[in-house]
């Protein structure tokens, strides 16, 4: 399904379980689909009593495409590392909280559980603390505060995400490929076949490799958000994997040290993907944290 927004944004969107149960609003990663958020792992948390919607963002699958917006060139970043130059982006992920909470909007809802994984964990903390009225709750997976101060990435890990092929469809399935097993879970790996599936079905269902650079901008661009942490108010739970390569566990850990009150749960041999063994204890972790939210 397909919903214009206020702001002219078309997002595509769907939802699992009743419209009179709580909602939980859940927000993907960089340059990833909605489907990432699996069906199964949707319905574990309709089997919790909530009514759960998954959206692609702006720049990704099947939602409003930035067609003919420039993404930073290499001179715009070396003048914002190096001389504090403002970088230049089409749009910042403040404009993709305000898409989510326009989603939230125009679906009538005035209230949400919300959940964010990597960016969408960033997205999630920009709502949460411009918008508290609307958050029940906020649970951030495999994200971080852009404390400036926290470990980088894994190199092998950034070296590869940068070198994208702007090719065939059959370079963007190799690579992505390769990215997945760079950044997956070691303690959960996927097989080949699975792997191979998963990244397919991605692709079938909309390739747009232009828009990862338009989103990396927009993290990049954001900066820190620890002052903007420290003003959130609804009951926060942050997870994050152990052997995370892309965003490291200190990430995770910073993030929940600048929330107050914020419960942090680190999951062991976890990396930065939700791997179908974990897909049960997730929702479980999520769902219990929403209803004590609420029960507080």
């Amino acid at each position: 399904m397909q919903i214009t927004l206020d702001n002219g944004i078309a997002l595509e969107y769907d939802e699992f379980g009743t419209p009179e149960s709580p909602a939980i609003l859940l927000i993907m990663g960089l340059g990833t689909q909605m489907t990432a958020w699996s069906e199964p792992f949707c319905q574990l948390l309709v089997e919790r009593g909530f009514r759960v919607i998954r959206f692609d963002n702006r720049d990704v699958g099947l939602s409003h495409k930035c067609d003919g917006q420039r993404a930073p060139t290499t001179f715009d970043y070396l003048r914002n590392k190096f001389f504090g130059r403002r970088l230049p982006v089409p749009y910042t992920l403040s404009d993709m909280a305000a898409d989510a909470a326009g989603l939230l909007r125009a679906l009538e809802i005035t209230q949400a559980h919300i959940v964010g994984a990597s960016m969408g964990g960033m997205i999630g903390q920009i709502l949460s603390a411009q918008q508290p009225d609307k958050v029940l709750s906020f649970t951030s997976i495999m994200s971080s505060s852009g404390n400036p101060r926290l470990p980088s990435a894994d190199r092998q890990v950034m070296r590869h995400l940068y070198s994208r092929p702007k090719g065939s469809q059959e370079l963007q399935f190799k690579h992505s490929i390769e990215t997945y097993r760079l950044i997956e879970s070691p303690k959960y790996l996927s097989t080949d076949e699975e792997l191979q599936r998963k990244v397919q079905a991605s692709i079938d269902r909309a390739y747009y490799p232009q828009g990862f650079a338009r989103q990396m901008a927009a993290i990049i661009a954001d900066g820190s958000r620890v002052k903007r942490l420290q003003q959130i108010t609804a009951p926060t739970l942050v997870i994050h994997g152990t052997a995370d390569r892309l965003v490291p566990m200190a990430a995770g850990k910073d993030t929940a040290k600048h929330i107050p009150g914020a419960w942090l749960e680190l999951i062991d041999g976890m990396g930065h993907d939700l791997p179908e063994p974990l897909w049960a204890p997730l929702a479980n972790l999520i769902g219990d944290h929403a209803v004590n939210a609420v029960s507080q």
